[in-house]
């Protein structure tokens, strides 16, 4: 029993530990991450519960002049993130309301204030926006899309596909950085990627490894206690 007890608080350890580390990583060294190594991230990653297994992901691997592509289509089509295209679905709600207003409003001053930017430089936040363009210098950049005649259950499926992909990277010493920026440059992403008019830009991801010289990879997120959104009944 006790040696039973002992290799299940291990394995806890192990994936908690992927799980706590997992975080948005915003710059990233250009050290490559070999193709095999991604494969095995989504193979492992594929094994996310989906309603009648029906699996509703699709993934698009860019790296070098196509993930280059990607850049340049959205950088050069001069529409700025607030002028973006969110006609497939809106991520966000029309209008923010308490309390997720100051939740979201704590990350962005959190992350600035780790690269010194002030609430006012417009100019230096969207220039930081942008760096989600160049997949925050990563290597490899993915872009997920979903087939738009799915349902709502289906989008909760991919969540737990995604978030497999971000925890089967840490158990591999990789860090990635989900990016729901990409999606209203759909427009743009399409004829890069020859994605066919049925398939919904759901977002990207950067994968790769972390560059921990950088001021923003420091900025850690805050978690609101279990106390106020848990509810336990007997």
């Amino acid at each position: 029993m006790l040696e039973n007890n002992a290799r299940i608080a291990k394995d806890a350890a192990i994936v908690d530990e992927a799980i706590t580390s997992r975080r948005s990583v915003r710059a990233f060294l250009p050290e490559m991450v070999d193709d095999e190594t991604i494969r095995d991230i989504l193979a492992v990653a594929a094994r996310a519960p989906s309603g009648t297994n029906m699996q509703p992901w699709r993934v698009y691997v860019t790296k070098g002049e196509i993930k280059q592509q990607i850049t340049d289509a959205i950088l050069n089509s001069g529409i700025r993130a607030e002028k973006a295209d969110w006609d497939e679905y809106r991520y966000y709600p029309t209008q923010f309301f308490e309390p997720y207003l100051t939740r979201r409003r704590a990350n962005g001053f959190g992350l600035y204030g780790a690269l010194g930017i002030g609430r006012r430089e417009v100019d230096r936040m969207r220039a930081q926006h942008d760096r989600n363009f160049v997949f925050f210098d990563a290597p490899v950049g993915m872009i997920f899309t979903i087939d738009r005649r799915l349902n709502q259950g289906s989008w909760i499926d991919y969540g737990m596909f995604l978030q497999n992909i971000m925890v089967a990277a840490r158990g591999r010493g990789l860090h990635t950085c989900p990016q729901a920026a990409f999606a209203p440059y759909h427009r743009q992403i399409r004829p890069v990627l020859n994605i066919p008019d049925e398939e919904i830009v759901v977002c990207g991801m950067a994968l790769g490894h972390e560059d921990t010289s950088k001021p923003e990879n420091e900025f850690r997120t805050d978690r609101v206690p279990l106390e106020e959104w848990v509810t336990f009944s007997e």
